[in-house]
């Protein structure tokens, strides 16, 4: 398996004057302390590495895109509950490199096929109101059998604080009285997911 510097090298295709495609990746992972770092990097933090620029900024996100594009159609096709991890994958590419709290909703049929994913609510570093009856009219709006819950926490600790517990049992029961069902919340902090359902909490 290829490690993460020779995987950005096959990215980059070319280095720089005295480096190599691989030594100038390994630069990166360097110089923004992981793949996450790299990925939550602005226009400006990136194009601020020797060898880099707003054209390979442009060319990384394309490829983020791609990725997250090819994740939701494997779960539109119903592998939202058949294929935790391919949700997991989805999120942390979704949600993972976000510099304040997002809070996202997966809406999903019945034959567990993913409808749409929105951003419902938009926080700041530590905190992100959400409001159950927003949630509700989107659920209804989608038409949607169940839902799947996610939200990140950039400080990059995964566990749930004792209000994401509330806020999912609160969310749970706002959406029964509809009949709709909680399937999950996950919380993503950089490249660690915590699964609620995982841990029996849903």
């Amino acid at each position: 398996m290829l490690s993460d510097a020779e995987l950005l090298a096959v990215f980059l295709r070319i280095g720089v004057t005295g480096k190599s495609a691989v030594d100038l990746a390994r630069d990166m992972v360097e110089h923004f302390g992981s793949l996450n770092g790299l990925f939550q990097a602005s226009v400006t933090q990136f194009s601020a590495v020797h060898g880099l620029g707003p054209a390979k900024f442009a060319q990384l996100q394309a490829v983020m895109e791609l990725a997250k594009r090819a994740l939701a159609e494997q779960l539109k096709a119903g592998m939202a509950l058949s294929s935790p991890q391919v949700v997991k994958q989805y999120l942390q590419l979704s949600l993972g490199h976000k510099s304040y709290e997002s809070f996202t909703v997966l809406f999903v049929d019945v034959g567990n096929r993913l409808i749409a994913t929105e951003e419902l609510f938009r926080g700041t570093l530590t905190h992100a109101s959400v409001y159950p009856r927003e949630v509700v009219k989107a659920a209804l709006r989608h038409n949607a059998a169940a839902l799947i819950l996610a939200h990140n926490h950039p400080s990059g600790n995964p566990l749930p604080s004792q209000s994401d517990h509330a806020l999912t049992r609160t969310l749970k029961s706002a959406l029964a009285m509809i009949d709709v069902k909680v399937l999950d919340h996950f919380i993503v902090a950089g490249n660690e997911v915590y699964s609620f359902a995982e841990h029996g909490l849903v």
